[in-house]
């Protein structure tokens, strides 16, 4: 399968955080979660794929092509949504497309215009009038409306109602569907990945934990739970973290296929993203 994302041993250094030998590959035609707690480098990782800011060693080819030596020429065919949005509160519809069609030379008015009709987005109305949905709606017609092969999206349904994102995540998958187009997308909202999902890329301060299929990881991981005489008897080896509660102990494991085997006597539970999230950031500092 060919992939439209590949970042290989990606490094970049400050005085108080590295992003450490980042590596990651994103297929053609699939949408990676890209998941990871506050201030675990993904905002700076998408920073780095735009060419905002410098990379102290590694590579990143989009299309195939390095993102320094060809930034225009990819630049062309991405879509960006980044969390705090990028237009003046006091432009209009009209305005965003004039600049956007400025920019970009794919521009599509009337596919924009079509968005705006989909996301029932007033012509009149000033950005700062908006509601946070129909600022982010916003966004995300603009970034769709010069036809790019690639979404890059920081948090884009951060804060918003359930109505609003599932509103958007369809979208999402429209997008995606003639398998020639992919989305890379930043969340902490893991329900979202959970349904639209093909790859789930874990950071965890600066380090990739996993970079797997959903499907994969979610089979992989399981929850053991027991009390703490049993937990006695969990092989260290096998424990990726450990919790205790009112009602005994809950320790992620990963096989959980073969942890049912070898802990025969005790339930294992299925466990999501927000749980195995959770166990690796919690578990380091119990």
């Amino acid at each position: 399968m060919e992939n439209i994302l590949e970042i290989r041993d990606l490094s970049k250094k400050y005085e108080n955080f590295e992003l450490n030998n980042i590596n990651l590959s994103l297929p053609k035609g699939t949408i990676m979660g890209f998941v990871g707690e506050n201030g675990a480098g993904k905002t700076t990782t998408i920073s780095l794929i735009l060419n905002m800011i410098h990379r102290d060693s590694g590579t990143i080819n989009v299309f195939g092509l390095d993102n320094q030596k060809h930034e225009q020429e990819i630049k062309e065919q991405i879509g960006v949504v980044l969390a705090e949005g990028f237009f003046s509160l006091t432009m209009r519809n009209r305005d965003v497309a004039s600049v956007m069609r400025r920019l970009y030379r794919n521009w599509d008015d009337a596919l924009f215009k079509s968005y705006m009709e989909k996301f029932a987005l007033p012509e009149k109305k000033m950005i700062k009038d908006y509601s946070s949905g129909m600022r982010m709606k916003l966004c995300i017609a603009a970034a769709l409306s010069h036809h790019p092969k690639l979404l890059l999206l920081d948090e884009p349904t951060s804060g918003l109602d359930p109505i609003v994102r599932s509103e958007i995540l369809d979208v999402f998958l429209e997008f995606i569907q003639d398998e020639e187009h992919s989305i890379f997308l930043s969340s902490h909202i893991t329900s979202d990945l959970e349904r639209i999902a093909d790859y789930i890329t874990f950071l965890h301060k600066g380090n990739i934990v996993f970079s797997q299929t959903k499907d994969d990881m979610l089979d992989s991981y399981g929850i053991i739970k027991c009390g703490r005489n049993d937990v006695s008897q969990i092989d260290k080896a096998d424990v990726i973290g450990c919790r205790e509660n009112s009602f005994g102990y809950e320790v992620l494991v990963q096989n959980k296929q073969d942890m049912k085997r070898k802990y025969s006597h005790m339930v294992i539970d299925d466990c999501g993203i927000d749980e195995i999230m959770l166990f690796y950031v919690k578990g380091e500092e119990e």
